[in-house]
């Protein structure tokens, strides 16, 4: 498997980027090509004590970088030799099996729907971040892609998010729930009463294994597999997830540092304190998958340290290796609504 790996992109490129690839070619097996400027990683090599270019490991020249500030819907057609345009075109052409880049979310997402394009049928591609809850994590799909959605774009989230579940996260017959304001089918806006029925029909006609309507709280406990939402609501339902894990977190350490006795439970209970964190560590994970795409793209976080981009690496070549993209594509014609007249055109 060979894993494309925007080595410029993220707060901490090119150091991170290029050990994380290092050892995820150790750990892994994988073969890896990082994109960049080929001076900076060299020296990144050269900095840990390696004159010469591991084996499993190539270089794709890229003079330019997307920052922060570029324009994240035209930066990649802006800067065309950019790390993350000449990675990108690398994967349309076959130069590697999936793409990782910690860079712009924006421009990352903008570059893979133009220059890749979505899998024919897909209306919108959806990050698909795995959340931590009660029962080992969940999909939720979509996080912040698209913001305001129709139900045809969350029956298509239902149904991608489902193949991740199974395939990726190897969870058999993965329940769907629609993150709503209560369990009923008349709870929420149009969007969700209407996207209701047709994750309904989906599920009694067997496509998906559909439990309803989730509240949020009841998402966190794991109830379901997969969390479908809008954009928005997602991107509000993960952020507040990551808020108050943080905000435990340090109320946790706060608490065990009052005395002396406190500071003896905190050993007693320093593994349970150590899983806590490791289920709270976006870097266990490795990153967001854009699943849509007809090709495998991550999104690693923007603060990745080298373990996170190890993790991105091996999340990657699980997706490539998956199938999900052929299930898409071999099952789009039960995610699409039929159309008529101006809105089939």
């Amino acid at each position: 498997m060979k894993i494309i790996v925007d080595a410029m992109g993220g707060d901490n490129a090119p150091q991170c980027n290029v050990r994380g690839a290092l050892h995820a070619v150790k750990e892994y097996g994988a073969e890896v090509v990082l994109v960049g400027r080929g001076e900076d990683i060299l020296r990144c090599l050269k900095e840990d004590g390696i004159d010469t270019l591991p084996a499993g490991v190539e270089i794709a020249h890229a003079d330019q970088v997307v920052e922060i500030c570029d324009n994240p819907a035209t930066a990649f057609k802006e800067k065309k030799d950019s790390s993350l345009t000449v990675g990108l075109n690398l994967l349309k052409n076959g130069g590697g099996d999936a793409f990782v880049s910690a860079g712009s979310t924006g421009a990352l997402l903008s570059a893979a729907t133009l220059l890749v394009k979505r899998v024919k049928g897909i209306r919108r591609a959806a990050m698909a971040p795995v959340v931590p809850t009660g029962k080992g994590g969940a999909v939720l799909i979509d996080c912040g892609a698209t913001a305001e959605c129709t139900p045809e774009y969350l029956l298509q989230f239902a149904f991608m998010g489902s193949y991740y579940a199974e395939h990726v996260m190897g969870r058999p017959e993965p329940r769907v729930g629609l993150l709503n304001i209560g369990a009923e089918p008349s709870k929420g806006t149009d969007l969700q009463r209407e996207a209701y029925q047709l994750l309904k029909k989906a599920g009694d006609e067997g496509r998906i294994n559909f439990a309803g309507n989730v509240e949020a709280r009841e998402a966190v406990y794991g109830e379901v597999d997969v969390i479908v939402t809008d954009g928005y609501s997602g991107n509000i339902f993960l952020k507040t997830m990551e808020g108050t894990g943080g905000f435990l977190a340090k109320e946790l350490k706060a608490m065990f540092k009052k005395s002396l006795v406190t500071k003896l439970g905190a050993l007693c209970v320093k593994d349970g304190i150590a899983h806590f964190k490791k289920l709270l560590d976006s870097g266990e994970v490795g990153g967001t998958a854009l699943v849509g795409i007809s090709k495998p793209v991550i999104k690693a976080h923007g603060s990745s340290d080298d373990y996170a981009i190890k993790n991105a690496i091996r999340q990657a070549a699980s997706f490539a290796a998956s199938g999900i993209i052929e299930d898409i594509t071999e099952n789009i014609d039960h995610m699409r609504l039929e159309r008529t007249g101006a809105a089939a055109e």
